[in-house]
């Protein structure tokens, strides 16, 4: 059979070729076309190569969007070209070739239709499992890297320079090879595709063949572009939410300082005039008006005690005066005077040395654990650690008391409790943990980063993602 075609393989493909272009089908889908025919068996001369070649191209076919309908039609039209050349000769073979043609495409075009719901589902997958949004990318270059086939992919996070603003098609030596952004791929492959992600980059990707885009791989391009833009505004979004989150709490801490400073200077000089009246009232009261003018200086006493201890808790101006570890220590020297459990604290030297943000959390989550503890554990013995790494300073307070189911206690409303405090650690890049159960005591974990600042993110750092 393939002997008899032979002589007449370019007369076949003219007319073929013709047929194709009336329908109309642009030169790449004609040249797939004309390399799946019974005349493109007869020039390689053998079955093996040429159903690779079916596989290749029937691929092609599939990702410049031509259906598999409409190749069947194409084939029974050469077919129909073959019947007026062979007549009724070598039909069982025609058969058989144009079956194994047939399942080689179906196979080919699937393939492609799998490979790019596969490469969706890892998107998907990647959205849910990446930690951070650069680990988010390098998923995503990684996906479509093995997707297209490419020999290397690389995102440029740095906007995208006016050549570089529309997708391209770049060839080793060509003078637009310089815009391939990464130094260590230029050169090194034969081609390369270039996509903006604009405002946020550029994603490039070298492969070792002079290989254009097809249609179907620059509509997934796409698609993977815009999930990558979605992450990336989300992600912006969160962290400027994040900054003015926490600037409403800088305005909310210096508002306490404030009401503090007024509660120091005013009603607290009031009261303990007061009391410095009430006490010479008293010396110089008859008898029988001494014990409630005494009693009047015992209530004005603890009311002063009580409005200290408000002022503390409104703003720990102690960090300012004696320093994160000497604080916790008279928290702690405090603590005992109202509590009867035992209490045991390590502090390291140099966990002291972080930003004022961190230390004012790590105050506030010792002050907090605390007053629950004298409030709620029945405690005998009670542990606070406080301890530096090179990047992070770790809190722990545990005690041996009641405890309680933390899932139950969680959802309870809190002003500004442990999950204030929670809360307040994350916008800092922390974390805070809390362990109890019913008898077994409880445990507050607080994990921060030594310097914490959050920044408007300004869009010009520049970095490379392989």
């Amino acid at each position: 059979m393939i002997g008899a075609i032979g002589p007449a393989v370019r007369r076949l493909d003219r007319q073929f070729a013709t047929w194709l272009e009336e329908r109309p089908y642009d030169a790449g889908q004609i040249r797939a076309f004309l390399s799946i025919t019974p005349a493109a068996a007869a020039r390689l001369g053998r079955l093996t190569p040429f159903l690779e070649q079916v596989e290749e191209h029937g691929r092609r076919l599939a990702k410049m969007n031509v259906p598999p309908a409409e190749v069947e039609e194409a084939l029974w039209e050469f077919a129909r070209s073959l019947d007026r050349l062979l007549g009724d000769q070598f039909q069982p073979a025609r058969e058989q070739l144009h079956l194994v043609t047939t399942l080689t495409l179906n196979q080919a075009y699937y393939q492609v239709r799998e490979a790019e719901s596969q490469a969706f589902f890892g998107i998907y997958c990647a959205e849910e499992e990446a930690e951070g949004l650069d680990d988010l990318l390098r998923r995503f270059v990684r996906i479509l890297t093995y997707t297209f086939r490419a020999q290397a992919g690389r995102l440029v996070l740095q906007p995208p320079d006016e050549k570089l603003s529309q997708p391209r098609y770049i060839q080793r030596g060509q003078a637009a090879e310089a815009l391939v952004a990464d130094p260590g791929m230029r050169g090194r492959y034969a081609s390369y595709w270039s996509y903006p992600l604009a405002p946020m980059g550029v994603v490039q990707f070298g492969f070792p063949t002079s290989r254009r885009w097809l249609p179907r791989e620059l509509a997934l391009l796409e698609s993977a572009a815009a999930r990558c833009l979605d992450a990336w505004d989300q992600q912006r979004l969160e962290t400027e939410i994040r900054r003015l989150e926490a600037k409403t709490l800088e305005a909310e801490e210096q508002e306490r300082r404030r009401i503090g400073r007024e509660l120091h200077d005013e009603a607290g000089q009031s009261l303990l005039l007061l009391r410095l009246q009430l006490e010479m009232m008293e010396r110089g009261a008859p008898a029988e008006l001494q014990p409630r003018l005494a009693e009047a200086r015992d209530i004005t006493e603890r009311t002063v005690t009580e409005l200290r201890r408000i002022i503390a808790a409104l703003s720990p101006a102690v960090l300012d005066r004696l320093g994160m570890e000497r604080a916790l220590r008279q928290l702690g020297a405090r603590f005992q005077k109202m509590h009867a459990a035992r209490l045991r604290m390590a502090i390291t030297k140099s966990a002291g040395a972080v930003s004022p943000q961190v230390q004012e959390v790590i105050y506030r989550v010792a002050q907090e654990s605390l007053q629950n503890i004298a409030k709620h554990s029945q405690a005998t013995h009670v542990n606070l650690c406080l301890r530096s790494a090179d990047e992070y300073v770790r809190l722990s307070v545990s005690d041996d008391g009641a405890g309680f189911c933390a899932e139950t206690a969680a959802k309870k409303p809190m002003s500004f409790g442990l999950a204030g405090m929670r809360e307040r650690a994350a916008l800092l890049g922390g974390t805070l943990v809390l362990r109890s159960a019913p008898g077994k005591g409880t445990s507050v974990i607080l994990q921060m980063p030594r310097n914490s600042a959050l920044e408007a993110p300004n869009g010009k750092d520049s970095h490379i993602l392989n």
